[in-house]
């Protein structure tokens, strides 16, 4: 992708995107076509000054958790910043036909969208915050074409790498702060998805992965051993580590069960011995299958009686957060994790479910927003209206300590057309969960807050500088530590408090009312 449109492109993203896809590829035509044929609709009803709002926000926290970490918004940045239709985009849109064999589209918009530039506001959650079901992650307000022609993306880029970065955080918490490596480049969804994927779970807390090219482009630390192939090729075990030592003394790990794992340690350890001969060392040897709680508890004891205190064991196999837990409630002796497809894959959920609604408009001969909602037999579905922004009220521990030492209790989702309302009096706010208006939680005016959803784009140019990865990456470790625990659990997790400020709750239950034609 070009960067000649991007005031502010973000670099790091770039380098991905145009690695992948060639330089100068334009990415304005991966959307659904309900998108263009939408734009073309407001195109010819004359809706070209007509502005709205829409909010993206999931509705359940993902793998039955109790949170999430947002990802992805490194790469909505470069998106959006080198947002163009190429003369090659419009000549392929030309060509699209309807039922009738007649051009889908006029030349007249088509030559709108050559020559159309993004005038959008973006406000956005930090990338590595901690966010929750019904939050907005990212807010968009602009003309209702430009809001449309970035919906598919802008979810493409943060379903998928929110649900891995959460995934590894899971991982991560399950290891207890032992080493986790991403191992999962040749199971991953393609090359996108293996990248997007390696990036997401290093955020998430992974501390490295085996994808080179992850490393190249985002300067994920990078780790690998031999497979069981390499210890094939030779006649017999002893032989293959031997040479293996010879090829690569610093990078010694060695796989030990192509065909007998505790025999395999034995002659790990042999070599290790030759190595220290030379002033190397054995770094670690990987169990790969088997009952590693019981290999990896034999394989420290011989390792240690050995002498080699200090070798690591390296465990995979289907590794995911949960046989993390059981292996070490069982007592194993793993010192590092290497998890592949469980957690490029998202596996045990296909997708986060984030969704783009429409929540306010805007009409070009109106100065006041109308809000929206969209309707459903299902509560969960049913939408919030207005211009959302999310409160998080907190408490230090230590006040000595200062900002550094939060505890947060809770989050209220706030309209920020109506402020008057909400911060008139001096009554507490009451936030109301939007599942159950029974579930209320109250938060005094005085109450410690931050508001999660900062400025990154206004008309178009990119306002904010990003934090690099590895600062996303560090604000996850932060922010996890500033919860209860009760919500990190896996098992039935406490519900984090989240609700709609009572005022645009009952905004919202007036509307569904109206909208229902109950009109008393």
């Amino acid at each position: 992708m070009k960067s000649q449109s991007a005031k502010g492109a973000h670099p790091q993203a770039s380098r991905k995107i145009s690695s992948i896809y060639g330089e100068g590829q334009s990415l304005a035509t991966f959307t659904d076509l309900y998108q263009l044929t939408m734009a073309y609709g407001y195109f010819k009803t004359g809706q070209l000054d007509t502005r709205a709002i829409f909010h993206m926000y999931f509705r359940k926290n993902p793998f039955g958790g109790g949170f999430a970490v947002a990802s992805g918004i490194s790469t909505l940045v470069d998106f959006v910043a080198n947002f163009r239709f190429h003369h090659d985009d419009i000549q392929y849109l030309a060509s699209l036909k309807g039922q009738d064999n007649q051009a889908l589209f006029d030349r007249a918009f088509l030559d709108y969208l050559a020559n159309l530039r993004l005038s959008v506001d973006i406000d956005c959650v930090d990338e590595g915050e901690i966010v929750f079901a019904h939050e907005p992650i990212f807010r968009v307000e602009g003309p209702v074409i430009e809001c449309q022609l970035l919906e598919t993306a802008l979810l493409n880029f943060v379903n998928f790498e929110t649900l891995i970065a959460t995934k590894a955080a899971r991982v991560k918490l399950a290891a207890e702060n032992r080493e986790v490596l991403e191992f999962g480049l040749r199971r991953a969804q393609g090359i996108d998805g293996a990248l997007s994927a390696s990036r997401a779970a290093y955020l998430g807390g992974c501390d490295a992965t085996s994808n080179v090219m992850a490393g190249k482009l985002f300067g994920i630390p990078i780790r690998g051993t031999h497979a069981h192939s390499w210890v094939m090729t030779f006649d017999c075990e002893l032989e293959a580590f031997r040479q293996y030592a010879k090829a690569l003394p610093n990078n010694c790990v060695f796989l030990v069960d192509t065909y007998d794992t505790l025999r395999g340690v034995e002659h790990a350890i042999e070599v290790g011995r030759e190595l220290q001969a030379e002033g190397h060392a054995l770094l670690g040897i990987r169990l790969d299958s088997g009952d590693l709680a019981y290999l990896s508890a034999e394989a420290r004891r011989m390792l240690d009686a050995s002498g080699f205190e200090s070798t690591k064991i390296v465990a995979s196999n289907d590794l995911d957060e949960e046989v993390i837990t059981s292996l070490i409630d069982q007592g194993s002796r793993i010192d590092v994790w290497g998890v592949g497809t469980k957690l490029v894959t998202g596996h045990d959920q296909g997708a986060l479910g984030g969704v783009y609604k429409l929540s306010a408009i805007k009409k070009s001969d109106s100065k006041q927003w109308i809000p929206k909602l969209k309707l459903s037999e299902q509560a969960i579905k049913i939408s919030t209206p207005g211009c959302q922004q999310i409160r998080r009220f907190y408490q230090l521990s230590d006040p000595s300590k200062g900002a550094g030492n939060k505890k947060f209790v809770g989050d209220m989702i706030y309209d920020l057309h109506h402020p008057d309302e909400r911060d008139k009096g001096d009554q507490p706010y009451v936030i109301v969960d939007p599942t159950d208006i029974t579930r209320r939680k109250k938060a005094g005016k005085d109450q410690l807050h931050e508001d999660l959803l900062k400025p990154l784009f206004k008309e178009g140019q990119l306002v904010q500088n990003l934090p690099s990865l590895e600062q996303a990456r560090a604000l996850v470790a932060q922010r996890l530590q500033q919860f209860h625990p009760s919500i990190l659990r896996f098992l039935n997790p406490h519900q984090y408090p989240v609700g709609l400020e009572l005022g645009l709750m009952k905004r919202k239950h007036d509307l569904i009312l109206k909208e229902r034609g109950h009109h008393d």
